[in-house]
């Protein structure tokens, strides 16, 4: 069992935190990923920052390999070994032991051929079974595909083998980024007779150019004239689900809020439109001499 120091493949240190880890794992896959990186041994490259980013990605999986290096698979599954043993390598001369066999290798052979095939805690080949690992993949959305919900078919890179594979997933209305979506049985395949994984879709909202997302409220800005402003009036403001006709409350400044509630995400979301007063870039001759006028009367007030 070949030993891969998961920490050095992402090129972070030991006590890097998540947030470390997945910003190596964004920087190194888009760097080897096979569709962008054609040089010789890239897909090799990119297959094993996925498995790196897999097992740290994961607390659990993480102190297990921590504790237990290469042999953490095993341990996960039940089948402990004294700590420290994954970093030894055992070697006997003629007795049919490889040279760099890890602890859980040479019970192997010790214990994988009695018991009818039983092998060491389930270890034989015969007897071998382990629930497959869960895995999670970004799932991108528009704010419109967040906020509308219902069946998408999307296609998922494994980053293991470079494979791609769609899936059916319906999105509930209204889902927030970090959202995990799951996929029952659709994770890693077990083995022997144990159950598959299941997947989870980890909902990423996309950036959008006429709205800001924060939490489940959605932010969007409504350019005003001055006279909108000071007077009031109705207008039409555009929506993710629609044109909806709202009022501007008289001597509104640039900055308000206007709340649209329940038009945000989820429950609870509202739609915040923040009034912007512009001035227009041309003015006839009458719209400047009114501005005067205007200005004169301000000038008097004071």
């Amino acid at each position: 069992m070949e030993f891969k120091d998961y920490y050095t493949i992402l090129g972070v240190s030991k006590t890097a935190t998540q947030d470390d880890i997945q910003k190596a794992y964004r920087k190194l896959a888009k760097k080897y990923h096979p569709d962008k990186n054609k040089d010789d041994g890239s897909e090799t490259k990119f297959k094993e920052i996925g498995e790196a980013y897999d097992v740290l990605k994961d607390p659990e999986k993480r102190a297990k390999y921590d504790q237990y290096g290469s042999a953490w698979k095993a341990a996960a599954n039940g089948h402990q070994a004294p700590p420290g043993f994954d970093g030894v390598r055992f070697e006997f001369g003629g007795s049919g032991f490889g040279k760099n066999e890890s602890f859980f290798d040479i019970l192997e052979h010790m214990f994988g051929q009695g018991a009818g095939g039983q092998g060491f805690g389930g270890f034989g080949q015969r007897g071998r079974h382990a629930n497959g690992e869960d895995v999670e993949a970004r799932l991108p959305l528009t704010l419109e595909d967040a906020m509308r919900g219902g069946k998408q078919t999307v296609s998922l890179r494994d980053p293991r083998t470079g494979s791609q594979k769609s899936y059916t997933v319906n999105i509930p209305s209204g889902v927030t980024s970090g959202k995990r979506i799951r996929l029952a049985g659709q994770g890693r395949e077990g083995i022997g007779q144990g159950k598959a994984g299941d997947l989870y879709l980890v909902v990423d909202l996309v950036g959008h150019s006429k709205y800001e997302v924060k939490g489940n409220h959605v932010y969007t800005t409504l350019d005003v004239l001055p006279h909108q402003a000071a007077l009031g009036d109705k207008v039409v403001v555009d929506t993710p689900e629609g044109q909806v006709r709202i009022s501007i409350p008289p001597k509104s400044s640039s900055g308000q809020k206007i709340r649209l509630k329940g038009r945000g995400l989820g429950d609870g979301g509202d739609l915040y439109v923040e009034i912007r007063i512009i001035i227009p870039e041309s003015l006839t001759a009458r719209e400047k001499e009114l501005y005067e006028l205007l200005a004169i009367e301000a000038r008097a007030s004071v």
